[in-house]
């Protein structure tokens, strides 16, 4: 065992630890050795969705000394920059232990002086950003783990603004974390009966769904027409359960229908072991039920209700789309409304991140409007919303997502929204309906206008620190001797977001790339595909992105870049194998 790992063991053994935790330390060390190692060979850190891992003893471990450690580092963090008032908001899933690593949130945050308005139910990601936007807070915080299998939990922090914490703020937080040794440097009230600590029920229930109920764009239609659009939901045992029925029926969407198997809150998530709207798996009963009814569209939202998924009813068997599909659709919808009403800002801007489909580029192209890429993880498109607003920008932000089901319609919050996504695919689905097409046709519409974009996403699992050196390794070689060609066909530039560099491999010349640093490699085909090949900032795998363009008939193309698609994947999964 490393004499690091070994230390920080002992630590834990004599320090003032609970005896629970102690004897479940040494039952690892006498009967899982590995696992301790696993469990103590680092700190959590945050990456593109915040401090994420499993639960259990250890410094590398989701408890509730890790938990009160991060706690302790924010609130020294917030006081530390002279934030007057500081004042926090704290939410939490339907994880085993969320509402207990709130709790422990919330009691180091009253300990420190700092309000705290504590949900006093399970609330979706989305009611915290807005949240933080609406009580006006120095910072927020989400107990989850997103669709991660239910060993996981996770520590997502917001700031002021509603956006997750980016530079130099995450930063300051993980340094002041890193300070904290011991348990008994972190402060804590003994219970929540503190004049500091504030439960909210539906006060910003109401405010939000106000808020949202002006984006709607076509508002008589929806309800009037409505009721004509039959939906079923699953929120996969989730937050959305508590959210998205209320604002469908506030848009005109009350034909709704429940997966009843999947719609009471459970850590456990009995019958979908991976609670991820991106798989098939996940949507399975829902698929079935909206066989059943003979449903228009099934949508499903993760367990803290940011991803949403969706399946529409179409000829033969229904249609599951993926998140890049979503996106365009819900892009192309507003773009068509905004125009069409003559409500389309000069202003108006777009945003995506870099391995989201082109596609989406393309339609905001079409309409002679701005698409601007940032780095993989929504804060990022929260970052530069906020950079807009701010500064007195050019750009007025209307709509942003992401490949991985996220996006937002909408400035009320600085996070992924699948509140807003369901109320807003539902209105596109509705529109479909009543010009008598299905959802397919109309993204088929799309792809005759701007040609087949055609995504699959894989990746490569690497478990513990003997994965996570391999993942740093594989990235290693692919910069030092990247590949000429994947496929016989030529890679005609490489992206390295690392290097911040885009170099063009015929000329050798190189442009800089104007984002942050980042640890992912784009490889640009002669053929107009592209291949991205990114470690996962929350997950111990690394992922692998391909993405093919085609002209021509729809159906036809479709075959031809699936085709292309299948080939370059397992070209990119060769390479790292």
């Amino acid at each position: 065992m490393d004499t690091s790992v070994e230390s920080a063991v002992k630590s834990w053994l004599e320090g003032p630890y609970d005896q629970a935790t102690k004897d479940e330390i040494l039952h690892l060390q006498k009967e899982h050795p590995d696992q301790l190692v696993d469990a103590f060979y680092k700190r959590l850190s945050f990456g593109t969705g915040g401090l994420r891992g499993l639960m259990g003893v250890g410094t590398n471990r989701l408890n509730i000394y890790t938990i009160r450690a991060a706690g302790q580092g924010l609130a020294t963090y917030i006081l530390k920059i002279n934030i007057e008032n500081p004042s926090i908001i704290i939410g939490y899933d339907s994880r085993h232990n969320s509402r207990l690593f709130a709790e422990e949130t919330a009691k180091v945050m009253a300990a420190n002086g700092i309000k705290t308005y504590l949900y006093a139910s399970l609330r979706p990601v989305p009611m915290v950003s807005f949240g933080c936007r609406y009580k006006k807070t120095s910072a927020g915080v989400m107990i989850t783990a997103s669709h991660n299998p239910a060993i996981y939990n996770g520590y997502k922090v917001y700031w002021n603004d509603g956006g997750q914490v980016v530079y130099p703020h995450d930063e300051g937080i993980i340094h002041e974390v890193s300070l904290i040794q011991l348990p008994t440097q972190v402060k804590q009230t003994s219970s929540l009966n503190s004049p500091l600590i504030e439960e909210i029920h539906e006060e910003i229930d109401k405010a939000y769904l106000e808020t949202i109920s002006s984006l709607a764009l076509w508002p008589e239609v929806n309800h009037k027409e409505g009721h004509q659009l039959k939906i079923v939901y699953t929120s996969l045992y989730g937050t959305g359960i508590t959210m998205v029925p209320k604002a469908l029926v506030s848009w005109g969407f009350s034909n709704l229908h429940f997966v009843q198997e999947q719609i009471v809150p459970n850590g456990d998530f009995p019958t979908t072991p991976h609670p991820n709207p991106e798989e098939k798996a996940a949507l399975a009963l829902g698929i079935e039920k909206l066989k059943l009814l003979n449903a228009d569209i099934l949508i499903g939202t993760d367990p803290d209700c940011d991803r949403m998924g969706i399946v529409a009813k179409d000829i033969g068997e229904p249609v599951i789309f993926n998140g890049n599909e979503i996106v365009c659709l819900c892009l192309n919808h507003i773009l068509e409304g905004l125009t069409k009403q003559g409500r389309l800002s000069p202003k108006a801007a777009f945003i995506k991140t870099i391995v989201t489909s082109e596609l989406f580029t393309a339609i905001a192209n079409s309409y002679k409007r701005p698409c601007f890429n940032v780095l993989t993880g929504f804060k990022y498109i929260g970052q530069l919303m906020t950079e807009w607003e701010n500064n007195n920008h050019p750009y007025e932000y209307i709509y942003g997502g992401e490949e991985s089901y996220g996006s937002l319609f909408g400035t009320h919050a600085r996070d992924k929204d699948a509140i807003i996504a369901s109320t807003l695919i539902a209105e596109v689905a509705l529109q479909a309906k009543l010009q008598n097409i299905t959802l397919q046709k109309k993204l088929y519409s799309i792809y005759q206008k701007e040609g087949v974009f055609r995504e699959r996403l894989d990746s490569l699992v690497y478990e513990g620190k003997k994965g996570a050196d391999q993942i740093i390794v594989f990235m290693e070689k692919l910069r030092t001797n990247p590949p000429t060609s994947f496929n016989q066909t030529t890679v005609i530039k490489i992206d390295d977001y690392q290097k911040r560099v885009s170099l063009d491999t015929q000329t050798k010349k190189e442009i800089p790339i104007l984002l942050p640093i980042s640890n992912v490699l784009v490889f640009w085909l002669a053929d107009n595909s592209r291949l991205v090949i990114r470690p996962s900032g929350t997950e111990p795998k690394i992922k692998l992105y391909a993405e093919v363009r085609e002209k021509g008939d729809v159906e036809i193309s479709i075959l031809k870049a699936d085709k292309r698609l299948n080939a370059y994947i397992e070209s990119l999964k060769a390479l790292l194998q």
